[in-house]
């Protein structure tokens, strides 16, 4: 991830969600409303007013819980179950 000028990492975490390998990048940028977000390589992110919530958010992204394992499994389902 090629960051811009006025963003600055502020962690990386490696993980695996929907069964394949993840990469989140956590950065602040002063100049955005929202300074703090993340990206993943899957091409999710998030932003957050403060720091608090990045680290956690991210964590999870990357360490998804057996719950949260559970949801991205019914989320899948009822989206190819309305394709066909």
């Amino acid at each position: 991830m090629q960051l811009k000028d006025t963003e600055f990492r502020i962690g990386t975490f490696h993980g695996r969600h929907d069964g394949t390998p993840a990469k989140v990048t956590a950065v602040r940028d002063d100049t955005r409303p929202e300074p703090y977000f993340w990206l993943c390589s899957c091409g999710a992110g998030r932003s957050f007013p403060t720091e608090d919530g990045v680290f956690p958010s991210a964590w999870r992204h990357t360490h998804p819980t057996r719950l949260d394992r559970l949801r991205q499994w019914t989320t899948r389902r009822l989206r190819t179950g309305r394709a066909r």
